[in-house]
């Protein structure tokens, strides 16, 4: 147990360090320049430009900008914005528990909802509830997060008025923007449910229940939904990745502050060191909840704990 819990905890650091790469080489390959970007090249001289260049060290070789960035990064040091100079590591971290906020209120709704709906749509099959859930699947799956989320903003808050249209204060604010997401989150669980618990019921195993004279309930809910889990809650682990990519929509859309509408900005301005702390920071969050994903397997299933 000591020894896999070791190696996914490697895995996870590996996965960290390379998405950290990742994401420096595409923001040297994107063109443009970031002394271009806070000077005007057509009232700066090419003097000023080039001063600037190396003060960002944009003018050393690749190799040297990286290893650059990583001894900036173990020593906690994720660089100046180049729009203000404000230090990146704490604007992040102000801004931080808002999108956490948000993305753990649309899992957990994209969780609940969608385990519902695909349980009920796997025990009443060909059933109205079951017609209910493929469509409430069909449409989170279908939908573009911003068109769904400007309709519910003008459905529930522009015409009915039942809560706030923009913002990010009070848990109010938050109901539309988690739903928004929760939406598309559970289109996909219903459909994962649904398909392994019909699969998990054609198992000799639920044969055998069924002939010992074990009621339906207690099959489907004892003994199909759990082993129907294990694929819902790596759906469930991915589907946090989607919250934390969606969140740079969602909190444009409804002008939250947060670490996703932080990207946005910086993406439009060329701020790199911002884009770069914005992703790594969500890199660790996203493999920290698969991390736990991982571990949890070995409570869901006990063949999973023996091979561990």
């Amino acid at each position: 147990m000591v020894r896999a819990v070791s190696e996914r905890v490697i895995a996870s650091l590996l996965v960290i360090a390379g998405s950290s790469v990742l994401v420096f080489v595409i923001m040297y390959l994107l063109p443009g320049d970031p002394a271009g970007s806070i000077l005007d090249p057509s009232t700066a001289s090419a003097e000023a430009i080039a001063n600037l260049r190396r003060q960002l060290g944009t003018d050393q070789p690749f190799l040297q900008q990286l290893a650059d960035y990583f001894g900036k990064l173990l020593h906690g040091d994720f660089g100046q914005s180049l729009l203000n100079s404000e230090p990146v590591l704490p604007k992040i971290v102000a801004h931080l528990p808002a999108t956490l906020t948000l993305a753990g209120a649309s899992t957990f709704i994209s969780a609940t909802v969608g385990v519902l709906l695909g349980v009920l749509s796997a025990i009443h099959r060909n059933k109205t509830i079951d017609v209910v859930a493929r469509i409430v699947g069909l449409l989170g799956i279908s939908m573009p997060t911003f068109w769904s989320g400007i309709l519910l903003l003008l459905v529930f808050s522009i015409h009915l008025g039942w809560v706030p249209a923009m913002g990010s204060e009070g848990w109010k604010t938050l109901i539309l923007p988690a739903a928004t997401l929760g939406l598309i989150g559970a289109g996909f669980i219903v459909r994962m449910v649904r398909n392994s618990m019909l699969e998990v019921v054609n198992e000799p195993f639920i044969v055998t229940l069924r002939s010992k004279g074990l009621s339906e309930r207690a099959i489907m809910y004892r003994h199909a939904l759990r082993n129907a889990l294990i694929p819902t809650v790596t759906m469930i682990g991915m589907l946090v990745g989607e919250m934390l990519a969606g969140a740079v929509v969602i909190e444009t859309v409804f002008s939250r502050q947060g670490i996703g509408r932080i990207l946005a900005d910086a993406i439009m301005a060329k701020d790199f060191p911002v884009v770069q702390g914005v992703i790594f920071f969500s890199a660790i969050v996203y493999v920290f909840v698969n991390l736990i994903v991982d571990l949890s397997y070995t409570f869901i299933d006990p063949r999973v704990r023996r091979k561990a």
